[in-house]
Order: structure tokens, then C-alpha cells, then sequence
């Protein structure tokens, strides 16, 4: 899977769908191309020092690797952002929802998201 690096990618995700689950936060972005799946990793400030923001993006990065890969859709965009329990959480708990939030946005990629940004 590709990398989001960009600064544009991630702001154009934020304003498409997503799922929020208690260990993250899922954001998915159809683009206008049939290129490959694209993934990019995201923690704030909020939920702690870089140690535990980079514990919590190598979790987000290995789930992505175990599981995103197979089920992500050619050209999606999909961010992770981790929440302050990701860094702690079980990995298996992590597995489920990441395996929810996909359910949901794959379920409901059809519908247009309206973030009242018009």
C-alpha cells in the first residue's frame, strides 16, 4: 500500500466519511483515479509525549499492514488517527475495530459526506 504524505491528502480526508471507534478513528476517501490504496497515520498532541504517539502509529501502522492491506479498495484514501487508548489498547481489540470501521465505511461509501462545509 501506498503512503499519504501530503498535507492536501490528509485535509481531503478529513472532509470525507468516517468511523470513529473506541480505539480510532478511521477516515476513507474515494478519489476520482483507480490507482492503488493509499493509508495514511495520524496522533495528536492531545493523547500524550512522541513516545506514545509513535507506540500508537507503529500499532496503526502494523494493524494497517495485517489487515488493511487485503480489504482496502483501489482508489480510497484511508487515514488511521489514533485516540489516547490505541497505545494501550489490546491489539486484538484494535483488529475489531478496525474491522468495524471498514464494515461501516465500505457499507456506506456510496452516500455523499456532508460535513456542513459547502
Amino acid at each position: 500500500m501506498e503512503r499519504l504524505k501530503r498535507r492536501q491528502d490528509f485535509v481531503a480526508a478529513a472532509r470525507a466519511q468516517y468511523a470513529a471507534m473506541p480505539g480510532m478513528v478511521v477516515q476513507m476517501r474515494a478519489r476520482a483515479d483507480d490507482g492503488p490504496a493509499r493509508v495514511g497515520f495520524t496522533a495528536t498532541k492531545k493523547i500524550g509525549n512522541a513516545v506514545v504517539r509513535n507506540r500508537t502509529k507503529r500499532r496503526l501502522r502494523e494493524l494497517a499492514r495485517l489487515k488493511l492491506a487485503a480489504v482496502a479498495r483501489p482508489g480510497h484514501d484511508y487515514v488511521l488517527i489514533g485516540r489516547a487508548p490505541t497505545a494501550s489498547r489490546p491489539f486484538p481489540d484494535l483488529d475489531t475495530d478496525l474491522t468495524s470501521a471498514l464494515k461501516r465505511l465500505h457499507r456506506t461509501a456510496h452516500l455523499p459526506a456532508d460535513k456542513g462545509t459547502s
